[in-house]
């Protein structure tokens, strides 16, 4: 969806109203943000400032972030993470890191191509890792979203600490928009909470180093709740409109499995009673389809909000599974 004209209008005024938009540092907010840092996390107060005087605001990155590819419908979204040379490449990189995968798998219980297809989606396996500093994405997002300010402050402050952990200069990294690193693109609050040192170098590197990336996945998962060897997702097609009753806000499964009937919602697998399912309803050229989405599936939507997404992960990862065993034979 394109945004208003008006929209752009306001961010182009918030911009060119920063105080300095080549030395952020005497505005009120990144002032207030410096002060608390230093009183928070002991960071020098000059060093600070120092450093936000070579960061500007980028009306770049807010556009970008404002027309995000999960605004598309389905029918669109899925051809730019489907393709077969992403599979292909997919198929690659299983081979090149097997024991790796086959290790973080043992660890964390989730499945090879999840962990495969997820770099995929992110970074074509490292490949496309991002052109923007991060420092800068984070510090635009923080003090000209408004919408999003406070997620990306506290980011911003993850970000600085990580630096400082990994004793990194926060301004030779570079990522996403977003402020998202590395093969397996995790922002500075993911990067501290969930990557690991897989290779056991006494260093974490999610940049180069495919070993960790794959641990990283692994226990992002983990942590998140995956359920090893259950479902994750199977599509359905109602049999009338009763299925309306079942379509909700959010991406929590929250219908009994044993009430699927009474929405005229038939499934082909056998499941418990008690579990729970998120009805989802995709676009499509040729009309809507309907997917039946277990707790699985909404652990991959932790690490990207979207349904469309956690799909496309999904069947990224079936076409992967299938090419590769294909290959062994």
């Amino acid at each position: 969806m394109r945004k208003p004209a008006l929209y752009f209008g306001l961010v182009a005024a918030l911009l060119l109203s920063s105080p300095g938009r080549a030395d952020i540092s005497g505005r009120e907010d990144v002032r207030q943000f410096i002060n608390e840092m230093v009183g928070k996390h002991g960071f020098d107060k000059d060093r600070l400032k120092s450093l936000f005087r070579q960061v500007s605001i980028s009306a770049d990155i807010i556009q970008a972030i404002s027309r995000p590819a999960e605004a598309l419908p389905w029918y669109k979204y899925r051809p730019i993470f489907l393709t077969s040379e992403r599979v292909q490449l997919g198929v690659e990189f299983w081979r090149e890191n097997k024991a790796t995968l086959e290790r973080a798998n043992q660890v964390y219980g989730v499945p090879i191509e999840i962990i495969v297809a997820i770099i995929g989606v992110e970074t074509r396996y490292g490949r496309l890792q991002g052109k923007y500093k991060v420092l800068e994405s984070l510090a635009s997002l923080a003090f000209a979203y408004p919408k999003r300010a406070r997620f990306f402050r506290r980011e911003l402050e993850q970000f600085l600490l990580l630096a400082r952990e990994q004793n990194i200069d926060p301004l030779s990294l570079r990522g996403s928009y977003a402020g998202a690193m590395g093969m397996p693109q995790f922002i500075s609050s993911s990067y501290r909470h969930y990557a690991v040192d897989f290779d056991e170098d006494g260093r974490i590197d999610i940049w180069d180093n495919p070993v960790d990336a794959i641990g990283s996945v692994g226990n992002y998962f983990k942590q998140h709740g995956w359920r090893e060897g259950a479902w994750i997702v199977f599509p359905t097609r109602p049999q009338d409109e009763r299925y309306l009753l079942a379509l909700s806000k959010g991406l929590r499964p929250s219908v009994s499995s044993a009430r699927l009937d009474d929405y005229g919602l038939g499934k082909d697998v056998r499941l418990g009673d008690d579990e729970k399912i998120k009805l989802l309803e995709y676009e499509t050229e040729e009309g809507r389809q309907y997917w039946l989405a277990l707790h699985n599936f909404y652990v991959i939507t932790r690490y990207n909000h979207s349904s469309m997404y956690a799909l496309a992960v999904y069947q990224l990862a079936a076409q992967i599974r299938t090419a590769y065993l294909e290959g062994q034979r």
